[in-house]
């Protein structure tokens, strides 16, 4: 008897009667693979034809994905293609016109929430861009307010959904500082305030979360003026922004102006030293305009325009000088000379409020480096720890919503005892 074959033709060729007939699909598969190349392959193109995408959110353009990272490479794939998207800010401008012209609200636009520092984060429905902080409550990304003025939603995300309680945070706090202080060395501690805190005015009356805004500020500050080393800049901000007629905050961004960035430079120098601050003299030299950071979240745009300042430590030179906003490794800052300037060599682990300060710590402090504290959670601090080691003051600026949420990735506990033991191991000898 002869043994029966399959028969010499493709299984979809055959008659559909036929038991192995198994249908190919081909106009399906043929658009799948289509829309697929134009998913992942148009970015590419368009870089090639001399389109560049922008940041046009509050966060980094994403990077292309590792393909040494197994199946994360294509998991990543959809945050760069995202992110490289041709026209991808005048789609977003067109979905919001359409929005808030028809349906008079802010689109959702499926994004992850962004911020100067990590915080305790929900996340609200798929493709919210809020963030939920109680059963059916939830926080938009950037909370319009009142004449215009934005907050970031994480202002209060922070305050309602808490990673750690304030106390526990507080314990940080000292155990670094009296870690610092074993190893011979001076520890400052800079709170930036949050735009809530400082320009509560213009928030709306009501507003999801506003109960435990209110209340987790009402303890926190307390808490923290009440730590040795730490600088609470509240007032001088106040007092800064009634001399100039205005608040040291734009209506739409979550940072600090250049005023604020100054107010921060003096305060750190005259926790090292006390009266050296005298015969600085500061100018307004320069406008700038930049784009605005809250807007974007929830498809606006917006523009900043402010004054970057001469900074004269010994009355007469001015040694200010731009620099870049990047040191997630360590950047050294500090080179001015003469009278009026820092000598003592200082290390310092900060969040984007610095940005604004940069120049001005440039123009006053001989030697002083800078490193972002999000490198922080690669190592467990030993890298941030051995490069404060290097230094007689370890300064840290740490924005305030940051601290609330109790999510603060120096202050870790095992951060913490990593920075620690790295300066315990190099002690100064006085």
């Amino acid at each position: 008897m002869a043994q029966s074959t399959l028969p010499p033709v493709h299984e979809a060729w055959l008659p559909r009667e036929h038991t192995l007939y198994r249908p190919r699909h081909g106009v399906r598969q043929l658009t799948a693979i289509i829309c697929a190349l134009v998913f992942f392959g148009l970015p590419a193109i368009s870089w090639v034809l001399g389109l560049r995408p922008t940041e046009i959110e509050n966060h980094r353009l994403a990077s292309f994905p590792n393909p040494g990272d197994g199946w994360a490479f294509f998991t990543n794939f959809n945050g760069w293609s995202n992110d490289h998207l041709p026209f991808r800010k005048e789609a977003i401008d067109a979905v919001n016109g359409i929005s808030r012209g028809v349906f008079g609200e802010p689109p959702n636009l499926g994004r992850s929430p962004q911020s100067s520092g990590p915080v305790a984060v929900v996340p609200g429905p798929q493709g919210s861009d809020k963030r939920q902080i109680n059963p059916g409550v939830t926080v938009p990304l950037a909370i319009e307010g009142k004449n215009g003025w934005m907050y970031y939603g994480d202002d209060v995300v922070s305050r309602c959904n808490q990673a750690r309680d304030l106390r526990s945070t507080m314990d940080s706090i000292r155990k670094l500082r009296e870690g610092v202080e074993a190893s011979g060395r001076k520890f400052v501690l800079v709170v930036a305030p949050d735009k809530t805190t400082i320009v509560p005015e213009n928030l709306p009356n009501t507003f999801a979360g506003k109960d435990c805004l209110q209340k987790v500020n009402n303890e926190l500050w307390p808490l923290l003026t009440a730590e040795k080393g730490v600088l609470d800049l509240r007032g001088e901000l106040q007092a800064r922004g009634q001399q100039l007629g205005k608040p040291v905050y734009p209506p739409l961004d979550g940072h600090w102006w250049d005023e604020g960035g100054l107010v921060m430079t003096r305060r750190l120098a005259e926790a090292i030293h006390p009266t050296i601050t005298r015969k600085w003299v500061t100018q307004p030299v320069k406008e700038y305009s930049i784009g605005a950071d809250t807007p974007p979240l929830i498809g606006l745009t917006g523009t900043n325009t402010g004054f970057s300042y001469s900074l004269k430590a010994d009355g007469e030179r001015d040694q200010t000088r731009d620099l870049s906003p990047e040191f997630r490794t360590p950047v050294q800052v500090g080179h001015a000379t003469g009278q009026g300037t820092v000598t003592e060599s200082v290390g310092m682990l900060s969040d984007s409020f610095t940005i604004r300060a940069l120049r001005y710590l440039a123009a006053s402090f001989g030697d002083l480096t800078v490193l972002h504290y999000a490198t922080t959670k690669d190592d467990n601090g030993k890298a941030a720890g051995e490069m404060l080691a290097q230094n007689d003051v370890v300064a840290v600026e740490i924005v305030e919503r940051t601290i609330a949420s109790g999510n603060s990735q120096v202050l870790q506990p095992e951060v913490v005892a990593g920075i620690v033991k790295e300066l315990k191991d190099r002690p100064i000898r006085r």
